[in-house]
C-alpha cells in the first residue's frame, strides 16, 4: 500500500494554506538493464529518501491558473548560484504541469497560488523536480479537497515523470521497469550520508545516451536491500551506478568529486542517479560530518549532511 509518510502536510479548510515537504531521493544501487522499444530505458533500483528536502505553501485561488515563485533556501541560498542548477518558474516547471494536469483530470476550475522553496540542488539526480512534482499533487488535492487515493494521484504522476510514483511509497523502495514500478521495502537503516553537488548539471537524457546497459546486474536492487537490513557490513559490491561512468564521461569534474570524497574518507562514494550530485554513506554521525567539514576544505561549497528516511 502505497502511503504519505514521506509528506507532512498541514491541511485545513479549502482556503487554507497546505504546507508539504519534498524529500531528495538517494539511488544505493542503480542498474540498468535494457533499451525499450519505446526510447526508455528498463532499470532496477534501490532508492532512499534523505533528510534534505525542498518546502511547497500551496493556496487555493478563486481564479483559476497556476502561479509559482521559486525561492532557494538553506545552503543553496548561500552560494553561488551555479550549484543549485536552473529552476524555470513558469510553465516549464513539473510542478506547474503536475497541478494544471490534477486539475483537469478532477474538473477543478479553481487556481493555486505556489511558494517553493529549494533546497535540492537541480540536475543532481537527487529527484528534486520529481519530488515537488509528487508533492504538489498531493498538497493541491487538499487544497482543492479533491478525495482522490494516493494511488490514483502516483498513477497521474507517472504520466508525467518515471520517478514520480516512487516519492508517494513513505520511505525506501526499489523500482524498476522505467522506474514506474515499485516495491515497499522495510528494515532500511537510518544511515548518515553526505551529499555534494559541482557546480556541472548534468541531463538525465546525455548521460542515459552514454549508458551501455548490463542485465547480469537483474536482482541486485533486492539483494542490496536485505543487506541493508544488517548495516553496511557486505553491501559494498553492491552499491554501484550504472550511469556513473557515462556521467565521468559527459563531466570530467565528477571524477574530481568522486576522488575528492575518497581523499576525505567517504566510504565507497558513488554518483547518485543520473548525477551530478555524489554521496557516501557513513557509519556515524560524527563520520558523516568529518566527511562534509574535509569536503568543504577541499573547497566544494554545495555540502549537504543527510540522513536516510527510514
Amino acid at each position: 500500500m502505497i502511503q504519505q509518510q514521506v509528506f507532512s502536510c498541514d491541511g485545513a479548510s479549502a482556503d487554507a494554506t497546505v504546507t508539504i515537504h519534498a524529500p531528495a531521493k538517494l539511488n544505493l544501487s542503480l542498474a540498468v538493464l535494457d533499451r525499450r522499444a519505446d526510447g526508455y530505458h528498463d532499470i532496477e533500483s534501490l532508492m532512499v529518501p534523505v533528510t534534505l528536502h525542498d518546502t511547497l505553501h500551496v493556496a487555493p485561488t478563486t481564479e483559476p491558473g497556476i502561479s509559482l515563485r521559486v525561492r532557494w533556501g538553506g545552503r543553496l541560498a548561500r552560494i553561488d548560484p551555479a550549484y543549485a542548477g536552473d529552476v524555470p518558474a513558469g510553465p516549464g516547471n513539473l510542478v506547474v504541469r503536475a497541478a494544471e494536469a490534477l486539475a483537469r483530470e478532477a474538473g477543478v476550475d479553481r487556481g493555486l497560488q505556489i511558494d517553493l522553496i529549494k533546497q535540492i540542488p537541480a540536475g543532481a539526480g537527487l529527484g528534486g523536480g520529481s519530488s515537488d512534482a509528487a508533492a504538489v499533487l498531493q498538497a493541491a488535492a487538499d487544497a482543492w479537497q479533491i478525495d482522490w487515493t494516493v494511488e490514483r494521484l502516483a498513477a497521474l504522476g507517472a504520466t508525467l515523470g518515471s520517478d514520480i510514483p516512487w516519492f508517494f511509497a513513505g520511505g525506501p523502495a526499489t523500482v524498476s521497469g522505467r522506474g514506474e514500478a515499485m516495491r515497499q521495502v522495510e528494515g532500511i537503516p537510518p544511515l548518515p550520508a553526505v551529499i555534494v553537488k559541482p557546480a556541472v548539471s548534468l541531463s538525465t537524457a546525455a548521460v542515459y545516451g552514454e549508458c551501455r546497459p548490463d542485465a547480469s546486474r537483474r536482482g541486485d536492487a533486492d539483494l542490496l536491500a536485505v543487506a541493508m537490513r544488517r548495516g553496511l557490513r557486505g553491501t559494498i559490491p553492491l552499491l554501484h551506478n550504472a550511469l556513473e561512468s557515462p556521467a565521468r564521461a559527459v563531466a570530467p569534474e565528477v571524477n574530481r568529486l568522486l576522488d575528492d570524497l575518497r581523499r576525505a574518507g567517504g566510504l565507497h562514494p558513488m554518483l547518485t542517479g543520473s548525477g551530478s550530485a555524489c554521496f557516501t554513506l557513513a557509519r556515524t554521525v560524527v563520520e558523516a560530518r568529518r566527511v562534509a567539514a574535509r569536503m568543504e576544505v577541499l573547497g566544494w561549497p554545495a555540502v549537504f549532511p543527510v540522513r536516510i528516511c527510514a
